[in-house]
């Protein structure tokens, strides 16, 4: 079910309130409960995928008990590549194995050869890249040493499938997450509205922000060899705020959701639109899976220890793979590889961490300097988001060459464009909120507070009639097909 479903309007506060009044008193009851909940919860869209995230459990339960007992070095690495080949074995086939068999038939067609294959009549599994990551990140850090294995079962399983953030993460790590199932929880009233007010903000984020600009990015976009240059790039813009709406306010949903309930899941998002540079991009933009990349792959390929060629070769490396994680097209990996080409200017001069604060901390506006970098680094965003949402290479290609041609002067025509300049006023007010919030953990988390009674619960209420009021047309999260 979706975050913004009338089904989960209803499943979320039945879990509530049995949660904190059936089953508060017995903490492995409470686990057990988190287990089926969440089980229920992904069975809503197809309860046959439920095998997969069992198998997966039960797997690395089991390796990881393994793992703490065995010291023979070979016999330990054995046994997590048994992990790992079983794991991405998975994701491999049902996210992938299509896409290589089609690339491999299109590399045979250059040379006048058709060989005829058959493709698999495959559903990909909602979320199959985030749970299978997190839990990959179990076994290799109990390998490493890093981590304890755990001989609680249901916990461990309510780890791989807590619902708030089973479908598009964040993807969390069990050194934070899966001790908290440990603890007795009580109820924290400040916690649980400070959790209920992001909440608030997600939907807002997803339903006003993200589905109304849906709307014209899937019109200009899919009408791309029509438009005009300046027409194509409005579409990109629209596209660039619908996917950070329909992730961030994912994430912000999954983090405030899981504050209900008592637990703390990491940041995802903090205000990547405000960096000033790429480097600051990614370090802000989906930050559990660029984490996760960094010390599951990026340190074992030796980091930046070694020299300039090094360091090139794995950002190419770390680069490509996250493109490639997104999805199975050529467009993600060039996605993936033109922000590698972002990123080489910064890495070769060593500002790849000159902007590690949050811009113009403490003031009110940037000075002219940051502004500049500010804009510069969004459209160099915008511009990748085109390979990202594009369905060819050759249309990405064939949208970015009509945005460089003089077309891009004329004034935008396009259907419905007084529709679209309301959601540009929307998306403007949103990006005012953003950055006065810019400097907290989620935008309206301090926003006020300070306020009278009347004036803080106008604003709250205010958001609340923009979701039931200006709502777009319902759109599935993005990334629940990643």
């Amino acid at each position: 079910m979706q975050f913004d479903s009338l089904d989960f309007a209803l499943f979320l506060p039945v879990v509530f309130l049995l949660y904190w009044f059936v089953f508060q008193r017995n903490l492995k009851a409470q686990n057990f409960f988190i287990v089926i909940a969440s089980y229920l919860f992904y069975g809503w869209w197809d309860w046959r995928f439920l095998s997969l995230i069992l198998f997966s459990t039960v797997l690395d339960y089991s390796i990881g008990v393994f793992l703490e007992k065995l010291v023979d070095p070979l016999k330990r690495k054995r046994l997590l590549y048994v992990s790992l080949a079983i794991n991405l074995g998975f994701l491999g086939v049902f996210k992938y194995f299509n896409f290589f068999l089609e690339s491999f038939v299109d590399g045979f067609a250059l040379f006048g050869y058709h060989p005829t294959v058959s493709s698999l009549e495959i559903i990909l599994p909602v979320g199959i890249s985030f749970y299978t990551f997190q839990s990959l990140s179990y076994t290799i850090d109990i390998y490493k040493r890093k981590l304890t294995a755990t001989k609680d079962f249901v916990a461990f399983t309510a780890f791989v499938c807590f619902f708030p953030q089973l479908v598009a993460g964040p993807i969390e790590r069990a050194a934070n997450l899966l001790p908290q199932f440990y603890t007795p929880r009580r109820f924290d009233y400040h916690q649980a509205v400070d959790g209920l007010r992001q909440i608030l903000w997600g939907l807002f984020k997803k339903v006003v922000i993200a589905d109304n600009c849906a709307e014209y990015a899937n019109l200009i976009f899919n009408n791309s060899a029509d438009e005009s240059g300046s027409t194509l790039f409005l579409g990109a813009v629209f596209f660039t705020f619908q996917i950070y709406g329909d992730f961030s306010g994912y994430s912000d949903i999954a983090i405030g959701t899981s504050r209900l309930f008592g637990f703390h899941l990491m940041r995802n998002f903090s205000f990547p639109y405000f960096s000033r540079d790429i480097a600051e991009f990614w370090r802000r933009w989906h930050i559990s899976l660029s984490t996760w990349f960094r010390d599951y792959l990026y340190i074992p390929l030796g980091g930046s220890k070694g020299g300039k060629w090094m360091k090139v070769r794995n950002t190419f490396i770390i680069f490509l793979v996250s493109g490639f994680w997104h999805g199975a097209n050529w467009t993600f990996v060039a996605w993936g590889a033109l922000n590698a080409l972002y990123f080489l200017p910064l890495l070769l001069l060593d500002r790849n961490r000159s902007n590690l604060d949050t811009v113009a901390q403490g003031r009110l506006f940037p000075d002219a300097r940051e502004l500049f970098s500010m804009l510069l680094t969004f459209g160099m965003t915008v511009l990748a988001w085109i390979f990202f949402r594009a369905d060819s290479l050759k249309q990405a290609f064939s949208i970015i060459g009509e945005i460089l041609s003089p077309s891009s002067f004329s004034i935008p025509q396009f259907d419905g464009r007084q529709g679209a300049a309301f959601v540009l006023l929307g998306v403007a007010i949103f990006m005012t909120i953003e950055w006065l919030g810019r400097e907290r953990s989620f935008a309206i988390h301090q926003i006020g507070l300070n306020w009278s009674k009347p004036l803080r619960w106008g604003f709250y209420t205010a958001l609340a009639l923009a979701v039931f009021l200006f709502s777009g047309k319902e759109q599935q999260f993005i990334y629940f097909q990643f």
